[in-house]
């Protein structure tokens, strides 16, 4: 069998979509069965412009297993540029596949069109196609915009290529379940739900942790990962900050809205608030060592209520409070499985800083969770899911 693998973000580039591809591709290696070959398309790291990391155009894993990288032009984090990247990303990809045949198409997409481009390569080679959607690209992107003109325009232009491409889908993974009703119309693929999951070095350092069950938090809070419109954290930071003059609140990452949210720190002449760009993982895990709480928030947007971050997966493995800002589904999800946890509204403020002058102390086990949501066996599951879709 010849798979293709398409994803736009792949290690060492630093984001949830690159640990989540990464760790999947290894597993897919080790379900192949020998005269298996396995071609990756994806990008040399792009997450954040203030990160580089070294990577090959071409890195050849084990016989009939390489990986080819796509070099992107530079390009800023907003929409304009990010069409730009991923239309030459498009081109590119078409290239290298031109006088190729596969069996099976991977793809794995938050923004729609790797999935787009997955569905094809996949009618081209009469091929069956096999989607992890991460996201509701055109909800999210459509919701964004104030403009009546622009939701309008983006929705016209968007709905018929995401119907060209999950209409040929034979199977789609969803991440979250909350995405399930959106789409139930698609009833000639089947489906699964396997989430993100734990990596092993987060399991690692959760066994190597001595529990904590009810002490005193430092006052730190920190926040790790994007910094865009989708994290609102311009609308609930400087807010909850500016009441919080005895909390730290250090913020990690890169994204679209972080001059936003510097100006508005600037604004309020707030001097416990820490901006940072973003670390390695090992750097990162030991900031988590250190912080008091461990921060996460989505904006306050509709098509927000059905995602699930899958930040709360790492967070899980600290014996730290889990602050979260966040509704829909992943509310719902965190009542059951993360109960703990300190959970507001998206963008109150108000509520934040309540949560946060009552705090308790208390933290619960959370050994089953982990045991759970271990990202290896989510992934060897659906490594088999993939090998499946072709057989049936």
């Amino acid at each position: 069998m010849r798979i293709l693998f398409l994803t736009y973000y792949f290690e060492p580039d630093l984001c949830a979509g690159s640990f989540r591809n990464t760790s999947l591709f290894k597993a897919l290696i080790k379900s192949k069965s020998v005269d298996t070959t396995i071609d990756v398309i994806t990008t040399f790291p792009n997450r954040y412009d203030s990160f580089d990391a070294n990577a090959k155009a071409r890195e050849v894993y084990e016989e009939g297993v390489v990986v080819h990288r796509v070099q992107l032009p530079k390009h800023g984090s907003g929409l304009k540029g990010q069409i730009i990247a991923f239309k030459y990303f498009y081109n590119q990809a078409r290239q290298l596949v031109r006088d190729r045949e596969y069996d099976l198409v991977y793809a794995s997409s938050s923004r729609l069109f790797t999935a787009f481009l997955g569905s094809k390569i996949a009618r081209k080679n009469k091929a069956t196609l096999y989607l992890d959607i991460r996201d509701i690209f055109r909800e999210s992107v459509v919701e964004i915009f104030n403009s009546k003109a622009l939701k309008f325009g983006l929705n016209l232009f968007l709905r018929p290529i995401e119907k060209y491409t999950f209409s040929r889908a034979n199977h789609i993974n969803l991440v979250s379940k909350g995405f399930q009703t959106y789409f139930k119309k698609y009833n000639q693929a089947s489906f699964t739900y396997y989430t993100n999951g734990i990596d092993q070095i987060f399991i690692d350092q959760f066994e190597a942790t001595i529990p904590v069950v009810n002490h005193v938090h430092k006052k730190t809070l920190i926040y790790a990962g994007n910094m865009g419109e989708g994290q609102g954290l311009d609308k609930i930071i400087p807010q909850a900050a500016s009441k919080l003059p005895e909390y730290t609140f250090i913020l990690i990452g890169d994204g679209g809205t972080k001059v936003k949210l510097r100006e508005e720190i600037q604004r309020l002449g707030l001097i416990n608030v820490e901006l940072r760009d973003p670390v390695t993982r090992k750097q990162l895990i030991e900031l988590y060592q250190e912080a008091g709480f461990l921060f996460l928030h989505l904006n306050d947007y509709k098509a927000f209520e059905r995602v699930l971050p899958s930040k709360l997966f790492e967070y899980a493995t600290f014996n730290k409070p889990i602050v979260a800002g966040v509704g829909g589904y992943a509310a719902q999800f965190i009542k059951e499985e993360l109960p703990d946890t300190l959970l507001f509204k998206p963008t109150d403020s108000v509520e934040l800083v309540n949560l946060l002058k009552n705090f308790n102390g208390l933290i619960t086990d959370k050994s089953s969770f982990i045991s759970k949501f271990n990202r290896a066996s989510i992934n060897q599951l659906m490594s088999m899911s993939i090998i499946k879709a072709h057989e049936e």
